[in-house]
């Protein structure tokens, strides 16, 4: 792939993105940093190449069915499913995770991302964006890949003029390795010239969790029959309080009651041990 065929592909791409309600850019287009921004709202200068991509993640009630409608909206653009990832189901969460990235065409970006964003899906829980400028990296590339072309093109040149056996295969490895290189240079052009043709949002769509169990209430009005059902329920509770403390309690009573009567033991032993009064003398 040429440098101009990526020069044109990325000359579509949208500048920075807008912060804030007076529309200033929140995102210095100059200085190559990816930032965290609200929805595009133009395209970029033509000189600028911009990666954009965002992630949502989005609470539907039925995560397989608004997967099918986040991919329908995607092709519907003109982009396409890259990766698609199902999670099984957790004990506190019934239905399946589902995490989707898609590559949406630039110009259509801003539009199916406000799609992506609208509660019709389910409730948003989070969202991010950024967008990072490759306009110099997509220069070097191009650069580099030019350089070595030429390269190539010299050693050409120069293996028809090979006088030697010796020099026609040095010349013959040192192209072997300039278009190795070549290669690896057009490859990364192409990856650049997706990456700022096509925006990537990575959608993960969550299940809700599982419903808690509805507590009994009370009748609304007062009667015998709430009352006896507010007396039994006071009953159990102060049963079991009851059965709590005296569960608490027995181990140190039995403890208790065992010393207790060792030692009343003890005492009548000694009790019995003990010798009587002597007889008395008279004079």
């Amino acid at each position: 792939m040429s440098a101009g065929a990526v020069g044109r592909g990325a000359a579509r791409v949208p500048g920075a993105l807008p912060a804030g309600r007076d529309g200033t850019a929140n995102a210095n287009a100059a200085n190559g940093e990816a930032k965290a921004a609200q929805p595009t709202a133009a395209l970029a200068p033509a000189s600028q190449q911009i990666v954009y991509t965002a992630s949502i993640t989005v609470r539907a009630h039925n995560a397989a069915a608004t997967a099918r409608r986040v991919i329908g909206l995607a092709v519907a653009a003109g982009g396409y499913t890259a990766a698609e990832h199902v999670a099984g189901r957790s004990p506190g969460q019934p239905g399946p995770t589902i995490s989707l990235t898609l590559k949406i065409p630039v110009p259509a970006y801003q539009k199916v991302l406000s799609q992506l964003s609208s509660p019709v899906l389910g409730k948003q829980l989070g969202m991010s964006q950024q967008a990072s400028d490759v306009t110099q990296q997509v220069a070097n590339v191009a650069s580099l890949a030019t350089s070595e072309q030429d390269a190539i093109t010299a050693l050409e040149g120069l293996l028809k003029q090979a006088g030697s056996v010796s020099g026609l295969l040095q010349v013959q490895q040192q192209i072997s390795a300039d278009q190795s290189e070549l290669n690896s240079l057009q490859a990364q052009q192409r990856a650049l010239n997706l990456q700022t043709t096509y925006g990537t949002v990575t959608m993960t769509l969550v299940s809700p969790p599982a419903a808690a169990h509805k507590r009994m209430k009370p009748p609304g009005k007062h009667s015998f029959l709430t009352g006896l059902t507010a007396g039994w329920h006071g009953l159990r509770r102060a049963a079991g309080w009851v059965a709590t403390a005296v569960g608490t309690v027995l181990p140190f009573l039995i403890i208790a009651l065992a010393l207790a009567g060792l030692g009343w033991l003890v005492r009548r032993w000694i009790l019995r041990r003990r010798p009587g009064p002597g007889p008395t003398v008279t004079s």
